[in-house]
């Protein structure tokens, strides 16, 4: 049975196993900590190598929370900035007939966003919505353009909310990206579209994935900095 362990102000699921030879610390997608250990490890061991970890632990879960921290409440008035593609398009409530049905929701024209007065009050979803239709249609296109030169090619894509990631990949090979994706510049949806689909060869972040990366687009780094330095921002 795994036990829960405290060093310093974290927490750690401790996980022993006959088949493990050294320690090992991970932090998860949520931001739980998690050490394996061999089964004959003594805890003061594994307690000491936590404390050595410590810096470490604690710059990866700021960078966690930097990075997912939930964007400012919108408020859905005129003037109100919504990111696109990198871009920020102020919005302009229209006013429309209760009865016209030719006016969409939501749309983007002329540099504005455009939403009818009848739906502020659903403004999140009509943002959400739209932003996951145009996702649909990026993505994918941003996908078919890296598919052959990493030779990976999904078996479909779903764009939806996803928590603290930015995308995913399954084991039936569907790629799975956070709407918000398309909020940001195309060289960071870019970047997480070869990642995913590296994924598809390199399941998990091994030497052999990140050099699967690079052969596909040389200055990942950069971008991977970028998107953790100002993913907050979208």
């Amino acid at each position: 049975m795994n036990t829960m362990i405290t060093v310093e102000d974290l927490t750690f699921e401790l996980r022993r196993s006959e088949r493990r030879r050294t320690i090992g610390i991970t932090i998860g997608r949520q931001g739980e900590l998690i050490v394996s250990a061999p089964t004959d490890c003594p805890q003061d061991v594994i307690e000491q190598v936590a404390r050595e970890k410590y810096g470490w632990i604690a710059a990866k879960l700021a960078r966690k929370e930097m990075l997912f921290r939930p964007p400012a409440t919108k408020t859905f008035v005129d003037g109100e900035g919504f990111y696109y593609l990198g871009r920020s398009y102020r919005l302009r409530i229209i006013q429309v007939a209760s009865d016209d049905r030719s006016t969409p929701s939501l749309s983007l024209h002329k540099d504005r966003f455009l939403l009818r007065s009848d739906v502020v009050e659903r403004g999140e979803e009509q943002f959400v919505q739209w932003y996951i239709q145009q996702g649909y249609q990026w993505l994918q296109q941003r996908i078919d353009a890296f598919a052959y030169r990493i030779d990976a090619h999904p078996q479909g894509i779903k764009v939806q909310t996803l928590g603290y990631r930015w995308g995913s990949c399954t084991h039936s090979n569907i790629l799975y990206f956070h709407w918000r994706v398309i909020l940001l510049p195309l060289p960071m949806i870019d970047y997480i579209v070869v990642h995913e689909l590296v994924h598809l060869h390199e399941r998990n972040h091994t030497p052999a994935f990140w050099d699967r990366v690079e052969r596909a687009m040389p200055d990942y780094r950069e971008r991977k900095r970028w998107l953790a330095e100002n993913g907050s921002r979208f």
